[in-house]
Formats: structure tokens, C-alpha cells, sequence
């Protein structure tokens, strides 16, 4: 009992490996060539598998594809949620935004397989359902660290509440994303993203009113 207890496990521990190898050789070629372009054979080929290890994981490629987005998109909003638990009530916006843009631009080819995912969703409803999932939880995350400082730092007006915040500044990474995906410029993108998230989450127009002269 004890032998097929330990061969039950060097068998899960295998195929734990063989998935994570097959994930980390999808990523490369989904984000070299495009979703759809993408064989089972070449994703195979890349992780060093035969098709017998491809089926014994995933049933399609479709499959292998969304339980990559999940895996992605589920580090990614862990690390956004972890970026902004640590400090107290008074939030430095400048600080969070350093932590949070650190932890959201992790690299182009990324962004490709990203993009590659939101034109499926685009077209089939339940496809969907995981990435406006995904974005719900980012939206939560800052939204749940803009709660805990509501009293302590402002939230600009025009923003609405807590989650009319979360969702600008998703949709600020949104933005500067299309343009990193142009330009492939990470350090311009991620400085830029950074002054657009401090912008949105501070009363821009206490400065302006401080200083007329910078108007205009």
C-alpha cells in the first residue's frame, strides 16, 4: 500500500510537470504566432510532448488556451491584491500606483495571448464570463484598498465612489496597454501608466486652483 501510495503520487507529480511545461510552451507559441494559428502538434513540439501528453491533460487546444488566460489572469490579480494589502488606513497614492504598475505590465507577449483571449470573448459569451471575471477581480482589489482609505485619502469627485475608481483605473491600463502593443516600449508605458493612475486618484484641481498660472 504504501509503494502504490508513492507511485500514485511520483505519477500526480508527473503530470503537474507535464501540464505546467505544456502551459509554459503554449504561452510561447500562442504569443509568437496567435490563437488559431497554433497547432496541437506545434505546442507539443515546443514543450517536448507527444499528442499522447497533450490528451491526457487537455481534451482541445481550446481548453489548453483558457486554462492558460486562467492561470495568468489568476497570478496577476493575486499580485495586484498583494501590491495594495500592506499599508494602513492613509494611502499613498504615488507608492501604491509604483506597486501595482510593477505587477500589471508583466511583458508584451503577455498582452498578446491577452488580446488573442478578448477577441474570443468578443464572440462567444461564455468565453466571456472568465475574462469579466478576471476584470472583476482586479476592480475588486483596488476597490477594496480605496475602501479601506475612503476617510483618510479622497477619492476625486468626478470618479463617483470606490468603484467608479476601479474601474477608471482599469481602464486606464487598458488604454496604455493598446499603445505598449504598438510600440513594444515597456519603461514608457509604465511610466506613463503610473502618471495617469496618480493623476485619476488625486484632486488634480486643488493644484490647479493653487497654482492658476500652470492652467492653460
Amino acid at each position: 500500500m504504501t509503494v502504490d501510495g508513492g507511485t500514485h503520487r511520483r505519477v500526480t507529480r508527473r503530470r503537474v510537470q507535464t501540464r505546467a511545461r505544456l502551459l509554459d510552451a503554449a504561452f510561447t507559441v500562442f504569443a509568437a504566432k496567435g490563437f488559431g494559428r497554433v497547432s496541437i502538434e506545434e505546442v507539443c513540439e515546443a514543450a517536448g510532448f507527444s499528442r499522447g501528453a497533450f490528451y491526457s491533460n487537455f481534451a482541445t487546444l481550446d481548453e489548453l488556451f483558457f486554462a492558460l488566460y486562467r492561470e495568468r489572469a489568476d497570478l496577476i490579480a493575486q499580485q495586484v491584491a498583494d501590491a495594495l494589502a500592506g499599508d494602513g488606513p492613509d494611502l499613498d497614492v504615488p507608492a501604491a500606483v509604483d506597486r501595482v504598475t510593477d505587477v500589471l505590465l508583466l511583458d508584451v507577449d503577455w498582452l498578446l495571448v491577452k488580446t488573442d483571449f478578448l477577441v474570443h470573448a468578443a464572440r462567444d459569451p461564455a468565453v466571456a464570463g472568465l475574462l469579466l471575471d478576471h476584470r472583476a477581480r482586479l476592480r475588486e482589489a483596488v476597490a477594496d484598498r480605496l475602501l479601506r482609505a475612503r476617510g483618510h485619502t479622497p477619492i476625486p469627485a468626478v470618479l463617483g465612489d470606490v468603484e467608479g475608481a476601479a474601474q477608471a483605473v482599469v481602464a486606464a491600463y487598458d488604454g496604455v496597454t493598446v499603445q505598449l502593443l504598438l510600440d513594444k516600449d515597456v519603461d514608457r508605458a509604465r511610466a506613463w501608466l503610473g502618471q495617469l493612475l496618480t493623476a485619476l486618484l488625486t484632486d488634480g484641481s486643488t493644484r490647479l486652483r493653487q497654482d492658476p498660472g500652470q492652467v492653460g
